[in-house]
């Protein structure tokens, strides 16, 4: 072992396809290095595996910086591992030790189907962002900033709301597979904004029956989904998703648009 690296053991899910027998397969990995990120090791674990012959673990990346949320995969048991506010792709081998086993596995969700180890489709997020996740009124050319004035606390909050990166960990994280951390954080988003106030009252109602249709299910107020979100997305938004969700299915019932 080289000076400065350890070994780890490690519990992969090998899965051929979403409709395959899938498996826990323990792999070693040695000279690992503290500074690796865990897809690093990942990278090195399939190097060797490509060596031997033998199929690479499958698993989403891209920006490797923590912004994309392409890279979710349930570490020991906790959604992109046990860093708080931390991407897999960002979680870096000094927080574990030498001769630890490690388990990975998948998101496990109905709406997240399997398509092969540890990579699930996620469309179902691009489809409910399809239903109402966004601003369809023309606004013209861009203006002066100044010419629309928003309270700085408003415009704060949905700062933080926008910074969701839809990587569905909150779902993994959930017992009911929830969506609505995801959810909740594009309506706080847009209601706080006057440009999302036209179509308010549709936006949440569309986001929530695309989210039903697809197979995610209801919150139970636990906080976990907040406890694993990369991006420390708080509950509140939630609560804001609630209120606007009633507000607009009271306004449907009695005909107001």
């Amino acid at each position: 072992m080289e000076t400065g690296t350890f070994t780890l053991n490690l519990r992969v899910w090998r899965q051929a396809n979403g409709t395959a027998d899938g498996q826990l397969v323990e792999y070693t990995a040695r000279n690992v290095s503290p500074d690796m990120s865990f897809l690093e090791l990942l990278d090195v674990v399939n190097d060797d595996l490509v060596k031997q012959g033998k199929d690479p673990i499958a698993f989403d990346s891209d920006c490797r910086e923590g912004i994309c949320g392409s890279c979710g995969m349930v570490i020991s048991g906790v959604a992109h591992g046990p860093q708080r506010a931390t991407t897999a792709c960002q979680l870096f081998m000094r927080h574990f030790e030498d001769g630890d086993t490690v388990t990975v596995e998948p998101w496990r969700a109905k709406a997240f189907p399997i398509i092969k180890d540890l990579v699930v489709d996620r469309s179902a997020f691009d489809r409910i962002q399809a239903a109402g996740g966004y601003i369809s009124v023309d606004t013209g050319g861009a203006v002066d900033a100044n010419e629309m004035l928003i309270p700085k606390d408003s415009a704060e909050r949905a700062m933080d709301a926008a910074s969701c990166i839809g990587c569905g960990a909150c779902v993994a994280a959930c017992k009911n597979a929830s969506a609505e951390l995801f959810i909740g954080a594009k309506v706080t988003q847009f209601s706080l904004l006057p440009q999302g106030q036209p179509e308010r009252n549709r936006r949440v109602l569309a986001m929530i029956e695309q989210s039903q249709s697809e197979g995610f299910g209801p919150c139970s107020n636990e906080g976990e989904c907040e406890a694993v979100c990369p991006k420390e997305i708080s509950v509140a938004h939630i609560q804001t998703l609630h209120r606007e969700y009633t507000r607009a299915s009271l306004r449907r019932i009695f005909g107001f648009s």
